[in-house]
């Protein structure tokens, strides 16, 4: 540390003047209260960087909502890239539970990073909050005491679309999956309600996560002459398939793409002549009410784009995991994960949410069409809303996830 004085001292004055402004210093220092330390991690590039883009600027406006402060805390933002891979995440979360001091994780799409970030969280009993990844293992096998899922799962995915698709009339599938965790809970849990509904499904094909050409899986689902081809990917995954199935011509054909995990970030870019008439499953939409208008609003003033539900899900899972701080009196994780159980969810997002033993966040879903360019109003004006289920409709039932922490 430099200290500039206008008065000149030589030999041990200036050594104990120095010595002294250093003492002073560093009393300051110890007197100030340590931040409490928060992370958003996420495949910030890649397949999903489109999604997960505003994400950081979501939880500042998350920490500017409770003061900036928590028990006298600041509160600072670590962020980085797992770019989709599962030893990379682990790598860093370590680096930030050992070494920065990190209290929450949150983000963390990719549900095979997050499965791989949970077992550390578990292992340092540490707080993770899965906003981003999809399988609903994270709730059932996967579950922890100190963990918790956030925005949705694969069970409300297929439970809220594929209830709807079959109800419609679509009852014959074949699947398009990612092959990784999420790609394969997703076809798994679609495969389960449509055989329940009384369809049928007639095979699938598994592809490489992030890749660029999707014709020879295309063919496959397109000689299946299923009604529906599930699309169990996200992202630029998606985007991809469905702007090469029209360029086969696969829905003039008179088959159905059942989009499974779609973004409204995700129908701007493939445009409302391309994506019209897609039945989709959000957990937000920008022009719900005035609340969430003007909540973008705020959103855009950082970040000029359209939210996705990720971006307000990492806002809502820091809002309400600083409010369970402040209300513990503690960052210790087992007493915030008390409160943060005990405390309904009330954020944009989310009206008298419930965060089971599991880690479940129990909220309404939504189900919307993608308009066509003829009923839309604006660039952003992209959804109709069809209906809203219930969160005790949409989500697994706690006792048949599987959590060893659920009883009986």
């Amino acid at each position: 540390m430099r200290f500039v004085k206008s008065v000149r001292y030589g030999g041990a004055a200036a050594a104990v003047i120095g010595l002294t402004a250093m003492g002073l210093f560093a009393a300051a220092q110890a007197q100030a209260p340590a931040p409490l330390r928060i992370g958003v991690m996420e495949g910030f590039s890649g397949v999903y960087g489109d999604l997960t883009a505003g994400e950081v600027e979501a939880m500042q406006m998350a920490i500017e909502d409770v003061g900036g402060k928590v028990l006298g805390r600041p509160v600072e933002i670590l962020s980085a890239d797992h770019q989709t891979k599962p030893d990379v995440g682990a790598q860093i979360a370590r680096r930030w539970y050992d070494v920065d001091g990190v209290k929450m994780i949150t983000g963390l799409g990719t549900s095979s990073v997050a499965l791989a970030v949970r077992k550390i969280s578990q292992e340092k009993g540490l707080i993770d909050i899965i906003t981003g990844a999809a399988s609903a293992d994270l709730t059932g096998p996967a579950c922890s005491e100190t963990g918790a899922h956030w925005v949705y799962d694969t069970y409300a995915l297929a439970q809220v679309t594929g209830s709807a698709l079959v109800k419609s009339g679509g009852d014959s599938w074949y699947f398009l999956t990612a092959d990784y965790a999420f790609g394969h809970a997703l076809e798994r849990d679609v495969t389960a309600v449509v055989k329940a509904a009384g369809g049928k499904v007639m095979g699938g094909v598994r592809h490489p996560l992030s890749t660029q050409d999707f014709s020879s899986f295309l063919l496959q689902a397109q000689s299946s002459k299923a009604k529906v081809i599930g699309l169990a990917n996200a992202g630029q995954d998606t985007i991809n398939s469905i702007k090469q199935a029209g360029e086969f011509g696969i829905t003039k054909g008179g088959q159905k793409l059942a989009g499974l995990l779609v973004f409204a970030t995700d129908v701007q870019s493939l445009t409302l002549p391309v994506a019209q008439g897609l039945v989709l499953t959000e957990a937000f939409y920008w022009d719900l009410n005035d609340e969430t208008r003007a909540w973008t609003k705020r959103y855009r003033a950082k970040k000029d784009r359209l939210p996705s539900m990720l971006t307000v899900g990492v806002y809502s899972s820091t809002l309400h995991y600083l409010k369970a701080v402040q209300a513990a009196g503690t960052d210790d994780a087992k007493p915030v994960m008390a409160k943060m159980r005990e405390l309904p969810v009330n954020d944009v997002m989310t009206k008298n949410g419930k965060l089971r033993e599991d880690g479940r966040l129990v909220r309404d879903m939504y189900l919307f069409e993608v308009k066509s360019p003829s009923e839309s109003k604006g660039k952003d004006d992209i959804y109709k809303l069809i209906s809203t289920v219930p969160g005790d409709q949409a989500y697994r039932p706690l006792k048949d996830g599987k959590c060893p922490l659920v009883k009986g």
